[in-house]
């Protein structure tokens, strides 16, 4: 079968250097940005919810994608509501913070969840090879690693003052918006699909596959220990390292590190399985934030060595669970694939919304306040939970290792 061109590679994965972009703040410094505004607990409630509510619709809109198939007008509707949400965001007036908040991150959230979940779903459909799939989401990825690498050392470089510099990137963001989406409309390979309807209530058919069910669980396990460092981070870096000034330097190596990362995973991948080596990622992540919990006031290089390696299990997070997902759909004989990463979408989302909402607030109850508090509780939570968790996940998988190969199990 012959294999994807560079040209579609690059013209398909290109919409994923601003989606990242947009991300990177929404989950990395959206708590610290408004923290100085509302307290913790409130902040981690209302990200709670609205991070539930966005994790919610992507089913919805997976389910949109299966009756409506037509990836180009879909994006399309999506992008002003993303840019427009996503500017006002990081620009908020002097009074009326919080419903501020809820409208902006309420619009930013339908937006990217829309883009993400057509993105996603075309992706899967272009070509029929499982590695050909791998190559796609391995390139979307790297262009995402490039946005988030931007995303996360301009604020810094725009303005000393983390708030302003985010408020100073917000026209960049446009401009990268209407570039990237344009390469992608104008050049990826079309999907191939074949236009039908589907009725709502089947956007919970990949349930029954059994592949697609059992991955699930392990996969939220392993999110929610992924997001709680996200989450976390900035707070981590500020009161336990005592390094603001390089919070900027460690993100740009977390991320370089994830794109450094990716081809190598994706040539594990194709030797042991996709699947064994996200399993390899998950031990390399343990080892990892365990040497982060002994780390205190001034360890850059420890931190920075922390960086490198949990960046490179990041590529691994990022391209091998969605090429996972696209050989389940192969294994399923009646298959809605909008269904398919409307769901993922969502369990994403869900580790997110579960990470925000638990750890703040209870971060507030254990005496922390960002600044200063008790700092012990906020390296366990940074960096004990995610290995418990995702030691949790790798036992999953392990337990079910036999049937979560490529297409194991039918429907």
């Amino acid at each position: 079968m012959t294999p994807l061109p560079r040209a579609h590679l690059f013209a398909y994965g290109s919409l994923g250097l601003p989606l990242a972009f947009a991300a990177l703040p929404l989950y990395v410094h959206l708590a610290p940005f408004y923290s100085t505004h509302l307290s913790l607990t409130l902040l981690g409630l209302v990200l709670l919810g609205l991070r539930f509510f966005d994790a919610l619709i992507d089913p919805l809109l997976g389910a949109l994608f299966d009756r409506f198939p037509h990836p180009h007008s879909l994006i399309l509707v999506s992008l002003p509501i993303l840019g427009l949400g996503w500017v006002g965001l990081f620009n908020p007036p002097a009074e009326g913070v919080l419903p501020w908040l809820i409208v902006m991150l309420t619009l930013t959230t339908v937006g990217y969840s829309l883009a993400s979940v057509v993105h996603n779903t075309w992706g899967a459909r272009i070509h029929p090879a499982p590695h050909e799939r791998t190559r796609l989401f391995a390139v979307r990825e790297s262009f995402g690693l490039v946005g988030v690498v931007l995303a996360a050392t301009l604020p810094l470089l725009l303005s000393a003052d983390l708030a302003s510099g985010l408020a100073a990137m917000s026209w960049i963001f446009i401009a990268l918006l209407v570039a990237c989406a344009g390469w992608t409309l104008l050049a990826a390979p079309a999907m191939h699909t074949v236009t039908r309807g589907v009725p709502l209530r089947r956007f919970l058919r990949p349930f029954a596959n059994r592949a697609f069910a059992r991955f699930v669980p392990g996969y939220l396990l392993n999110g929610v220990a992924a997001s709680l460092p996200a989450t976390l981070v900035i707070f981590f870096i500020d009161d336990v390292l005592q390094l603001k000034a390089w919070g900027g330097l460690f993100l740009g190596l977390y991320f370089v590190s994830g794109a450094l990362g990716l081809p190598l995973w994706v040539a594990l991948a194709k030797h042991i399985g996709k699947l064994d080596a996200w399993l390899a990622s998950m031990l390399l992540s343990v080892v990892t934030f365990a040497g982060a919990f002994w780390l205190g006031s001034g360890d850059l290089v420890g931190f920075a060595l922390v960086c490198v390696a949990s960046g490179l299990a990041l590529g691994a997070d990022l391209a091998l669970p969605p090429a996972l997902v696209a050989d389940y759909i192969d294994a399923d004989d009646d298959p809605v694939p909008g269904a398919y990463y409307g769901l993922l979408g969502f369990f994403a989302k869900l580790t997110l919304a579960l990470a925000a909402g638990l750890a703040l607030p209870l971060l507030a109850a254990w005496g922390y306040a960002p600044g200063g508090g008790n700092v012990f509780a906020l390296s366990a939570t940074y960096a004990l939970l995610p290995c418990l968790l995702k030691l949790a996940a790798f036992g999953w998988f392990w337990a079910w290792h036999p049937r979560l190969h490529t297409g194991a199990v039918p429907c």
